[in-house]
């Protein structure tokens, strides 16, 4: 028979969370998304020390570097956000893993070197998530040409996060790839979080801005895509996003991002 669902404690900021395993064939990593905003005047310096040992240091003590992003439109001279996506094997690894990596005398040394002239980060944000079940497995990888990535956002209506995921799972994602958008990954916040009961978070990858700004006007006028919208809201009694539930972010990879 096989093994049903696991779930692992999480705890985040005080707070139980749970991160779960899903069926077989299902992403059943713990994720996590981290946002830094950098103190003023040192962000280049937040990127420096990643590309030149938190990078390497996750890596040895088993953590998954995913991916590194800025705001596109984050103008010169205002950049300070950095978004970037940890995967480990579920919670108790994760614990585990960033002990070992925060008491690393490598990364002592080089956190303490780094802030001899002040705090590199101001605030920083943290989303544990899971993968959905048709998420793609997201790993690591470079593409053949640069490509822009887009970070959004769902907040469902009051019940319809089920019907939203049926409808990504069973029309989106096939129409997405017919304009020309590659999915990389779909999550939820974990259990016990935050938004755990509204919202879907997923990244999209495209050529250009202008190739997404067109993909998405293609999108919006396929009759397949229409008949499926309808359908969906007609069934749940209207919209399954909440006013102002849709937000988008496009992002560019880091010179260290593991996907760009």
């Amino acid at each position: 028979m096989k093994t049903l669902l696991v779930i692992l404690s999480l705890l985040l900021v005080g707070v139980s969370a749970t991160c779960l395993a899903a069926t077989e064939g299902k992403d059943t990593r713990c994720f996590e998304m981290r946002i830094y905003h950098a103190a003023p005047g040192k962000f280049d310096d937040v990127h420096a020390r990643f590309r030149n040992h938190a990078v390497r240091l996750f890596v040895k003590h088993g953590i998954t570097n995913l991916g590194y992003w800025v705001p596109v439109d984050e103008k010169d001279g205002s950049t300070n956000t950095l978004i970037y996506l940890l995967g480990y094997p579920n919670r108790e690894a994760r614990e585990r893993a960033w002990k070992e990596f925060m008491a690393d005398p490598d990364w002592k040394e080089a956190f303490k070197a780094s802030e001899v002239n002040g705090t590199l980060v101001a605030k920083f944000e943290q989303k544990f998530l899971v993968a959905t079940d048709y998420s793609p497995e997201i790993k690591p990888g470079v593409a053949a040409a640069p490509r822009v990535f887009e970070l959004r956002t769902y907040t469902a209506s009051a019940g319809n996060l089920g019907n939203l995921h049926a409808r990504f799972r069973d029309h989106t994602l096939k129409l997405f790839a017919r304009h020309g958008m590659t999915s990389l990954g779909y999550w939820t916040p974990a259990e016990g979080q935050a938004g755990a009961d509204n919202t879907l978070i997923y990244l999209l990858a495209h050529p250009s801005r202008e190739a997404a700004n067109a993909a998405f006007t293609a999108f919006g006028a396929d009759p397949e895509w229409r008949a499926a919208r309808k359908a969906s809201e007609e069934k749940a009694g209207g919209s399954l996003t909440a006013p102002g539930g849709v937000k988008s972010v496009f992002l560019k990879a880091t010179d260290y991002s593991p996907i760009k």
